[in-house]
């Protein structure tokens, strides 16, 4: 089975998550937020721990407090990285943008690849699928995984609220498009991870989302 845990990281209290399958132990990280060497030292200890071959590594967008873990992740353990390829100037920005936040970001390493929409990964036989959703960014994908009913949002939708747009190349009304047509079209089920905060359901956000709410 898929089992699934979360990290709150660095400054901007992220969440990072780790998948994997407990029979095969294949595993990916999403959005590897770890910042200093406590962080660093909780995530590797999860992952030898639990015996996680970590396959992959998914950054669902580039912005500063999704990629701070990118060095140590890839660095580490090797896995192959997938990010948005309209967002690759995000990497090289976000080492600026670090110091107007008083943080220190080590450079990324490059992708090994591209999210698109047709594309389709494994962890052991549990498919993954990825849903292009820009707006709070460019280029942002979620990472849904159809055979638990669980989709990662990053900064895409929350428990009762929306990614900020007012950020790098924000777009508000690309991103409510992105929430009522590739995610809320997912079951109502479908239970949600964001990039903070707590988890939610498709069907509860439906409901009770003051930005989004299908009245």
């Amino acid at each position: 089975m898929l089992i699934c845990e979360t990290f709150v990281f660095n400054p901007f209290s992220e969440n990072t998550y780790i998948v994997f399958d407990d029979d095969s132990k294949e595993g990916c990280i999403i959005d590897p937020g770890c910042y200093d060497r406590s962080e660093e030292k909780e995530i590797s200890d999860f992952i030898e721990d639990k015996q996680i071959n970590l396959k992959y590594m998914f950054v669902t967008h580039g912005h500063i407090d999704h990629i701070f873990g990118n060095y140590f992740i890839k660095t580490k353990y090797n896995p192959t990285f997938y990010y948005p390829k309209n967002e690759l100037h995000f990497l090289d920005l976000m080492i600026d943008v670090s110091g107007s936040y008083g943080v220190k970001l080590k450079k990324s390493p490059e992708p090994d690849d591209f999210f698109s929409e047709n594309l389709e990964l494994y962890l052991g036989n549990f498919l993954i699928k990825f849903i292009s959703a820009p707006g709070h960014s460019p280029d942002e994908y979620c990472i849904y995984f159809p055979e638990i009913e669980s989709c990662f949002t990053g900064d895409v939708l929350f428990e009762q609220s929306i990614g900020r747009t007012d950020l790098w190349e924000g777009n508000y009304q690309l991103l409510i498009s992105s929430i009522f047509n590739k995610l809320y079209i997912l079951p109502d089920n479908t239970k949600i991870y964001s990039g903070h905060g707590r988890s939610s359901s498709i069907g509860y956000e439906k409901q009770f989302n003051p930005f989004v709410a299908i009245k």
